[in-house]
């Protein structure tokens, strides 16, 4: 979901100052509501675990360049069911900006792009969360079927930005277009991986768990309570 440099001229990067700073400022809200219920300590553990899963994802595990930007397993469903929106939204930011400051600072002029596209899709997929689980379930007893809408939602917000940087940066030429379209069909794929991903991390909750009670410091109350 990186941007390649030059996607978008630097003239007109002015607008991703604004998304980066409405999203950041979004997660900033979660993160307050976050400490209210939890503590700070809680807080950050969760926010340094998830940064370092989403770190891993971007400098570890495969990821391919097509069309416009890369393809990433980012695993943002499980560290969202994990450690909950506020802890996983300051790790998607964190692990990006790790990356961008030590490995791949040719990625730091994008970072305002990239951050939007990860958090503006965290955002939807907390909102659609609500939707997709009844009030009564607890996170490890989700089914395949809500966690792929789930993935689908992540993975299709997370495609819908990259377009939008794409053709707000390069217009809607046949090339422009093209390259887009690769890139949304192969990013897409995932989505036939990150359920199961997440269910196999669910089922290691269900049988390290012995009863409904979860370590709130390290975990999301919703994980293992309804």
């Amino acid at each position: 979901m990186h941007i390649e440099a030059g996607v978008v001229d630097p003239a007109k990067m002015v607008l991703s100052y604004v998304t980066a700073t409405g999203v950041i400022g979004a997660t900033a809200k979660m993160a307050f509501d976050h400490i209210k219920e939890n503590g700070i300590v809680s807080l950050v553990l969760k926010s340094i675990l998830a940064a370092m899963i989403v770190f891993s994802c971007f400098e570890i595990l495969p990821h391919y360049p097509i069309g416009v930007s890369e393809v990433h397993l980012i695993l943002g469903t499980t560290i969202f069911l994990i450690f909950g929106i506020a802890p996983a939204a300051i790790g998607l930011a964190s692990g990006l900006l790790i990356q961008g400051l030590f490995f791949a600072q040719f990625d730091l002029p994008q970072y305002g792009i990239n951050v939007t596209t990860l958090l503006a899709s965290m955002l939807v997929l907390n909102l659609a969360v609500k939707k997709i689980i009844p009030a009564g379930t607890a996170y490890k007893d989700i089914s395949y079927s809500q966690m792929l809408k789930m993935s689908i939602i992540w993975e299709g917000s997370i495609v819908s930005w990259v377009a939008f940087w794409a053709f707000y940066g390069q217009g809607f030429g046949a090339e422009n277009v093209s390259n887009v379209l690769s890139f949304g069909s192969a990013y897409m794929s995932v989505v036939l991986i990150e359920p199961l991903v997440d269910l196999a991390v669910l089922a290691g909750v269900k049988a390290l768990t012995k009863s409904n009670e979860c370590s709130t410091t390290f975990v999301d109350k919703k994980l293992c309570n309804a």
